[in-house]
């Protein structure tokens, strides 16, 4: 605990000196209270502090005040002095200056690679940058072939096929996409079973099955919304994955070598 406490307040002093421009919520015995003191109080909850209603927000303000307040506490105290702060203080300066160092060589490979070499890696890799075929669909899913066939009737004669699309499959539907209009969303063609897939992937924008499609579920009138056709990825949309790939593989090397050179010349002892 003690050790989680030191390592908030090393980390708040080192981006108190770099922070932009911080909200500020008010004052604790004249110490400000800023954005970071929220952050840091709300932690890893992947909330934001603009989001929370008024009773959360008071909350959380309650125990930033708390450390707040204790922090002012432990700093008249004489814990700065003693052999433990000191030792810790000081593993925690160590761990700090590692990572510091692995920041600024893992920014060193990034700089050294140039857009040739990210553009070089694309071309001779862009299997990997494939898209497959997807597809965005509704179904009305019947249990039986001649209700499906009455079904196909009907929106052969609807004005607004959609509409009456949309409207069947909230009535007839026995799918839990039925409420939604049958509704699936995108969808690659490997996630549904072949028979569905094999259907859907044969109609234009805007069509619809003119023949019940069986499948182990029961029997699919399919309409079909939008598609995207199979495709590659363009260099522009994928640099930055790139880029992280390969100066994270570089770094990865070159931390395995610096440890393995280090190893031969150091002695250890391990129990």
């Amino acid at each position: 605990m003690i050790k989680k406490t030191i390592t908030i307040a090393l980390a708040s002093l080192m981006l108190m000196t770099v922070a932009h421009a911080e909200s500020k919520y008010g004052t604790v015995n004249g110490n400000e209270i800023t954005q970071l003191d929220i952050d840091m109080t709300m932690g890893p909850s992947g909330m934001e502090f603009a989001s929370l209603n008024p009773e959360m927000q008071k909350r959380v303000l309650d125990m930033v005040v708390e450390r707040k307040l204790l922090a002012q506490a432990a700093q008249k105290t004489d814990i700065a002095n003693s052999k433990e702060y000191k030792e810790q203080l000081e593993e925690l300066k160590k761990g700090l200056l590692l990572d510091i160092w692995m920041k600024k060589e893992m920014k060193k490979i990034e700089e050294g690679l140039s857009k040739s070499k990210l553009e070089e890696y694309y071309k001779k890799n862009t299997s990997k940058y494939q898209t497959p075929t997807k597809l965005k669909a509704s179904h009305i899913l019947l249990t039986d072939e001649d209700n499906a066939t009455e079904i196909i009737k009907t929106l052969e004669k609807a004005k607004d096929v959609k509409a009456e699309f949309t409207k069947l499959a909230k009535e007839k539907s026995t799918g839990p996409s039925g409420p939604n209009g049958g509704d699936l969303g995108w969808f690659e063609l490997e996630r549904m079973v072949p028979e569905f897939s094999a259907a859907a992937n044969k109609l234009k924008k805007g069509e619809f099955t003119k023949a019940a499609v069986k499948t182990q579920f029961g029997y699919h009138v399919i309409y079909l919304d939008d598609r995207k056709d199979a495709g590659t990825r363009k260099f522009e949309e994928v640099e930055s994955s790139i880029k992280d790939e390969l100066s994270g593989e570089a770094f990865t090397a070159k931390i395995k070598e610096m440890t393995s050179t280090l190893k031969k010349s150091a002695k250890i002892e391990l129990k």
